[in-house]
């Protein structure tokens, strides 16, 4: 079920939309398949609130003025203010609701890993979000990956490990590493020899022969 946005239509454009933040109103963004774009603006208030409970792959009813019918909609960017984080332009996607979507769902870690309980031991979590393709109605506000399945060292979690709906298909790469222990002993071998392979690369490229060739003529 999707969660109601109310929006007009917007005639103000270009640096003029400052003007609109000021007034406590954020500017957005309408496009999709088959439809005409449309610039839209809403209450920051609600829309802030909106965000904080669908994120980036719960699914939005826009009421657009006094349109009876509301619009199927997902979040598609959002722009915030770098250093206040406050919001500066959201741009929305029109869905066809039997029509499959590619969307990137956060990964969210639950549970306790046993493995850690050994000092040497730590946690790398290499992947954020899976690239999965299915129903509108269908994405998922998150995957929970449980990391109470690693109780040793050199124990991986990659994304073919993660459960996903019947219908859901996965897009990202299944031997791709999600989570995985560690010891400090391998992460300080790891170092040392990027460490190495980078000094090795200053070398070469800095060294007469990688500039001139070996043997070539000097001007």
């Amino acid at each position: 079920m999707s969660i109601e946005l109310k929006v007009s239509r917007r005639s103000v454009t270009g640096k003029k939309v400052k003007t609109l933040r000021r007034q406590g109103i954020t500017p957005l963004h309408l496009y999709g398949h088959g439809i005409k774009s449309e610039a839209l603006q809403c209450e920051t208030l609600m829309l802030r609130q909106l965000l904080a409970q669908t994120g980036r792959t719960g699914l939005i009813g826009l009421r657009i003025g006094e349109e009876k019918k509301p619009k199927n909609v997902l979040v598609r960017e959002i722009q915030r203010e770098p250093l206040s984080g406050e919001l500066v332009h959201v741009d929305f996607f029109q869905v066809r609701m039997a029509e499959k979507i590619k969307v990137d769902v956060p990964l969210v870690l639950v549970g306790e890993a046993p493995a850690l309980k050994q000092k040497d031991n730590m946690l790398e979590h290499e992947l954020d979000s899976l690239a999965i393709e299915c129903l509108p109605g269908e994405i998922p506000a998150q995957f929970e990956v449980d990391v109470s399945v690693l109780t040793d060292a050199a124990q991986v979690i990659r994304v073919k490990d993660i459960l996903l709906g019947k219908d859901i298909t996965p897009l990202s790469d299944p031997e791709r590493m999600v989570v995985r222990i560690i010891t400090r002993q391998l992460v300080e071998e790891e170092v040392a020899v990027e460490g190495a392979v980078v000094g090795a690369e200053s070398i070469v490229e800095g060294s007469p022969e990688a500039v001139t060739g070996e043997g070539a003529p000097k001007e």
